[in-house]
């Protein structure tokens, strides 16, 4: 990092959000055909720091330079054109639009006064395929697309402004491993062509592969810049949290397999997605369902809670057959189910609303009497929840929107704890949050199992999967390929389970090599 003049740089910055602080003499050099990476917990300042670079915010005092020229910018428009270009953590597409139409809708090819239609579809195949994603068709909708789909849509929307600072707020929080490897290749390409790119990511493992200089912020201060691989992960996420870092994980209670099976499916079966699938969770279990992205986890979640139609097989909860047509069915007393979504801002929150009234959605048949919300046993109730998550908020009337990815999430999570739930499922909650978040949700798992419940648990993280669960299902191509339990839970043994190898035969193929 010494010896190089940066080619951005910001000194001094500060923002203010009423009396909360969200930057604080804030500083950063990043400089041309590096991949600089920004480190710290959810609400330290690392998104209102890219949304300063980015026009989208003003600071209220500091300065930045570009290239050796002070600059400022008073919106997105103005940072585009000077060459700066950010792929926010939440999408900015417009679903009933076309791929081509999004990508180039800042500033389409015009022809006799009207968009060049055939232009405007090459720009965008450019851009996909500069992106790593030529195998998605410029003129499909975007609401047609999966998550992870619409996430290269907008990493190729952005490359087709040409940036000379490229941005990253956990893009790759949504992709598939595949995609996640595309985007590393590109991300290559652009920083031995000279760009500057801003990288910020909560996976360690992403760092590690893709930096080559750090910054670390906690509480809206920059705290440390140092060369890549220079720290240990161990003192990075210690002064990420400003506390000793411990184990990640909560320890495991021995196994009791004969404890009462809560929730059990038998040769569950949907369209070509799910495929007999049979499996049980005892109470007090956490199982885990693993294989590659897209082999039909999310799926079994939806069919478990009653959105999907046209399901075969049976569900039974405490050994009886249930039919579970909806979620207003699921979450019944009788059963008692619960389901954290993959995409908190649009599954999970209501984000004008406000905190609040978020938390209390999902109960408000338990809170009302005679038709009028019980007041006193609803704060009390929230109350209880921000306790317990320790959701960090000024207050419970401001809008959930204005709260760190890892706050909305635990007020996704304490919405459906409010319920008591006895059957939680979980979509890759941890997606997108900071290490210290990450760790009070493992922890919290873990209570709320040793409390009886029985925890259906879908991670894109393999260490979470070895971490946290009891049992871990397998999945490829829709049906369960191989079960795994405590010892056997090993990164080899998911890995070779998710390409549909069993763990001995990739144990012999490895020992023969």
């Amino acid at each position: 990092m010494e010896g190089t003049a940066p080619f951005f740089r910001m000194e001094g910055v500060s923002k203010r959000y009423g009396g909360v602080r969200a930057l604080e003499k804030a500083d950063l050099s990043v400089r041309a055909g590096a991949i600089h990476a920004v480190l710290g917990e959810n609400g330290a300042g690392k998104s209102t720091l890219i949304k300063i670079m980015a026009g989208v915010v003003a600071p209220d005092e500091g300065h930045m330079t570009l290239d050796g020229r002070q600059v400022e910018f008073a919106s997105p428009a103005a940072a585009n054109a000077a060459g700066i270009v950010c792929v926010f953590q939440e999408l900015s597409l417009i679903p009933e639009l076309t791929v081509a139409d999004n990508i180039i809708i800042s500033n389409p090819p015009t022809r006799f006064g009207m968009i060049d239609r055939g232009a405007q579809r090459r720009m965008a195949e450019e851009a996909l395929t500069r992106a790593g994603a030529s195998d998605i068709h410029p003129l499909a909708l975007v609401k047609d697309l999966p998550l992870s789909r619409r996430q290269m849509v907008e990493i190729a929307k952005a490359l087709a402004r040409k940036p000379r600072i490229l941005i990253l707020d956990e893009a790759t929080s949504a992709l598939t491993s595949a995609d996640v490897a595309n985007v590393f290749a590109v991300l290559k390409r652009l920083r031995a062509e000279g760009l500057a790119l801003l990288y910020i990511s909560h996976r360690m493992n992403e760092i590690a592969e893709l930096a080559d200089d750090c910054t670390v912020f906690r509480n809206g201060r920059k705290v440390a810049s140092y060369p890549a691989g220079s720290k240990s992960d161990s003192e990075v996420i210690e002064m990420m949290i400003g506390r000793e870092y411990h184990n990640a994980y909560p320890t495991k209670p021995d196994r009791d397999t004969n404890v009462a099976k809560v929730l059990e499916a038998r040769n569950l079966s949907w369209s070509d997605r799910l495929r007999d699938i049979s499996f049980s969770i005892g109470a007090g279990e956490i199982v885990g369902l693993g294989g590659l992205d897209g082999q039909g986890q999310r799926d079994l979640l939806l069919a478990l809670f009653g959105v999907l139609r046209g399901l075969g097989g049976e569900v039974l909860v405490d050994g009886k057959p249930v039919s579970i047509n909806s979620p207003a069915q699921a979450r019944k007393r009788g059963i008692g189910m619960a389901l954290i979504p993959e995409d908190r801002k649009t599954e999970g929150l209501m984000l004008p609303m406000t905190v609040r009234d978020n938390l209390s959605f999902a109960s408000l048949d338990r809170l009302t009497r005679g038709g009028v919300v019980d007041r006193a046993a609803e704060q009390d109730h929230i109350d209880e929840m921000v306790k317990l998550l320790e959701i960090r908020t000024d207050g419970l009337d401001i809008p959930v929107g204005s709260l760190s990815g890892g706050n909305q999430q635990k007020v996704v999570i304490a919405k459906w704890l409010m319920r008591h739930p006895r059957i939680v499922l979980l979509n890759d909650p941890t997606r997108g949050i900071d290490v210290g978040t990450k760790q009070e949700i493992y922890q919290l798992l873990r209570r709320l199992a040793d409390g009886g419940a029985a925890i259906l648990f879908y991670s894109t993280d393999y260490a979470e999967l070895i971490g946290c669960c009891d049992r871990v299902l397998v999945l490829y191509d829709g049906a369960i390929k191989r079960e795994l339990a405590g010892d056997e839970i090993t990164e080899h043994a998911l890995i070779a389970s998710a390409l549909n190898i069993h763990p001995a035969e990739a144990a012999r193929q490895e020992a023969a090599r």
